[in-house]
């Protein structure tokens, strides 16, 4: 028997690779190290760093992945990947080091 091929999205990092069965992610990682690798994943595959989305367009995007978007979402902002206005008109993915000016 042939191994699935399909377990996680192309261009997943091996080492994330066993938290997606058939394109989807199955859980979050509680490990801060491993949830870190795993968001920044995310937000370099689903947000270009020279544009804001609204909220709608991050769940959107998440949504392809994973139902608990408001989690993903919280968790790119706590973790310095996402910055969202004060306001919470719009996120935008930053690029470099991660900064802390997100107000969550």
């Amino acid at each position: 028997m042939r191994p699935t091929r399909d377990k996680a999205p192309p261009g997943v990092p091996r080492a994330l690779s066993g938290f997606f069965a058939q394109g989807r992610l199955t859980a979050i990682p509680v490990r801060p190290a491993v949830r870190r690798e795993l968001l920044s994943h995310l937000t370099d595959s689903f947000f270009d760093p020279d544009r804001s989305y609204s909220e709608r367009e991050v769940n959107d995007a998440f949504r392809t992945v994973h139902d608990d978007t408001s989690a993903l979402r919280r968790y790119c902002v706590e973790s310095g990947l996402l910055v969202r206005e004060r306001d919470g008109s719009s996120y935008r993915r930053v690029s470099g080091p991660a900064e802390t000016t997100g107000t969550g």
